[in-house]
């Protein structure tokens, strides 16, 4: 495919995924003090007890213009597959006047800062463990016995990062004594090693904004690089779309291969003719393979 096909392809992508209307949660909660330590809780449609737990983290570079919102459809998609989902919201970068639209979007002018150091860190992994007893009381359907972790492009890196905090540095304030009570993760295009991603410069150099200049990249990326957290013993998948020109198939391959270096080996499907959003899209058929990766592992 030509370089303006595939932009062309992109554009459409994105135009689709952002079309459908924000879907309003059944209950919020918060986690934290701050405005964005939330969870949105989607009960199943079909009223049934007992339903796997669905944790979705959402993308968007790490920056602030991409918020839980985008990801509504999707929860409400999958509470309609029959299962609970808690949408997670965490604080993310600057807050820099941005165009919506996909993670590859380029408006006039800077992008945002992506992410906050140490306080994405802190809000996701203050979520998780929140979350069994959070679950508990606003969708006292859920079973929190299963719990599988889901998250697009950033929000990917995310979910992958939440699986690993067991096998963090020793003195990392993340750090869990034992694995985390997970059934599994779904990465969706995941921004899952940060090496491949920083080299080809994935949304805009976001890894580095993250991270930090120079001086603190080695340092931290030992504490949030996915690529480097391995292996963590638990079932992990990643579906990604080999059209994608945001976060390109190499990155997620670069993870699958520094996982089987480690003794593990992570799924990894790979769709034909989808790019970067048809995963989260409602009205996509890819979105229907991520709701089938997840059931795998949740039943």
């Amino acid at each position: 495919m030509s370089d303006s096909a595939a932009r062309d392809r992109d554009v459409a992508e994105t135009e689709s995924a952002f079309a459908h209307p924000e879907v309003a949660p059944d209950r919020t909660a918060a986690y934290g003090d701050h405005p964005d330590q939330v969870v949105d809780f989607y009960a199943p449609r079909d009223g049934r007890t007992g339903a796997p737990l669905v944790v979705l983290l959402h993308g968007g570079a790490w920056r602030a213009p991409y918020d839980r919102a985008h990801v509504s459809p999707l929860a409400d998609f999958l509470a309609r597959r029959g299962f609970a989902v808690a949408s997670v919201e965490y604080r993310r970068g600057g807050d820099i006047p941005q165009q919506r639209g996909g993670e590859g979007t380029r408006p006039s002018g800077a992008d945002p800062v992506a992410g906050r150091w140490p306080e994405t860190f802190d809000d996701v992994a203050a979520a998780m463990d929140a979350m069994p007893v959070l679950a508990a009381r606003e969708l006292p359907g859920a079973d929190v016995r299963r719990i599988v972790v889901t998250g697009h492009s950033a929000g990917g890196h995310l979910a992958l990062w939440a699986a690993a905090r067991h096998v963090l540095p020793e003195g990392s304030p993340w750090r869990l004594p034992a694995p985390p009570p997970l059934r599994g993760v779904v990465a969706l295009a995941p921004i899952a090693d940060f090496t491949t991603a920083a080299g080809l410069g994935v949304c805009g150099g976001a890894v580095a904004q993250l991270l930090g200049g120079d001086a603190d990249f080695e340092v931290r990326a030992a504490q949030a690089d996915p690529g480097v957290l391995l292996p963590t013993g638990i079932a992990t998948a990643i579906v990604q779309g080999v059209e994608d020109i945001v976060v390109p198939q190499a990155v997620s391959e670069a993870y699958v291969d520094a996982a089987a270096r480690s003794g593990e080996m992570v799924g990894l499907t790979l769709l034909g003719g989808v790019g970067h959003f048809p995963l989260i899209d409602p009205a996509a058929d890819a979105c229907a393979v991520v709701a089938e990766e997840i059931t795998q592992l949740a039943w």
